[in-house]
């Protein structure tokens, strides 16, 4: 039960039960419940989506958008911000790439992702939510799959820093991982079909990383998250419109 404590605390604002001790190597076990903590998060933002869409699809893109901010406490995001922070400052220099990425500070390039990313969120939702309510359900598994993939993310690309992202590799997890996206497809088939291509989202990232900046970071896992959760988005938008 530690590993699953770690995993919700890591990745959420939900109370859990208090931890009377902490070892960083810990998180290296908590990475193969991230997917059923996917399912919590999920769980909150299609309830508050719902819940707006009985009175407007603005107002479901709202409450879903609110929801998943609070729930993860804007933790993915703020990787996203960081990572293009650092990609806008580096000049192709890996030592600055560096630099900036650790530096807490939020500069243009971060402020410019975070706010896109926000909008592309709120209105793929309100989309979706005018298009196709009987696929609100599938928010359920959005961020259930996105959170799945930084398994194979950091246990297949070398770390380029120090932090969570290197203690995430320090034990893969493929057992978990294959049970997880067995149950999550299973799931996709029933709900949304088009979900089944979300391992191309996955996939789609590791390849950014792997070309772009040679490895990864837990920054780069977070920004991960939030690019395949908007990709899966678009999808669920698509296949609503087709």
């Amino acid at each position: 039960m530690r590993s699953l404590i770690l995993a919700v605390q890591f990745l959420t604002r939900l109370p859990t039960p208090q931890l009377r001790h902490f070892d960083p190597a810990w998180l290296a076990d908590a990475a193969r419940w991230f997917a059923p903590v996917g399912l919590l998060v999920g769980a909150v933002v299609m309830l508050a989506t719902q819940t707006g869409a009985l009175i407007d699809p603005w107002l479901a893109a709202l409450c879903g958008l609110l929801a998943w901010l609070w729930v993860t406490g804007g933790l993915h995001l703020d990787g996203l911000a960081d990572l293009a922070d650092a990609q806008g400052a580096a000049h192709r220099s890996r030592e600055r790439f560096l630099e900036v990425l650790k530096d807490p500070h939020l500069g243009s390039f971060g402020v410019m992702s975070m706010a896109t990313q926000l909008l592309v969120k709120l209105v793929l939702l309100m989309l979706l939510a005018r298009s196709a309510a009987n696929l609100l359900p599938a928010l359920l598994l959005v961020p259930a799959w996105a959170r799945l993939f930084t398994i194979p993310w950091s246990a297949t690309l070398p770390s380029l820093a120090p932090g969570s992202g290197e203690r995430f590799a320090w034990r893969a997890h493929w057992p978990s991982f294959w049970l997880s996206a067995t149950a999550l497809a299973a799931a996709s088939y029933w709900l949304a079909p088009v979900l089944l291509l979300a391992p191309l989202a996955g996939l789609f990232w590791w390849a950014y990383l792997r070309h772009k900046l040679g490895g990864m970071t837990g920054d780069c896992l977070g920004a991960g998250i939030e690019v395949c959760e908007s990709l899966m988005l678009l999808a669920l938008v698509v296949a609503a419109r087709l």
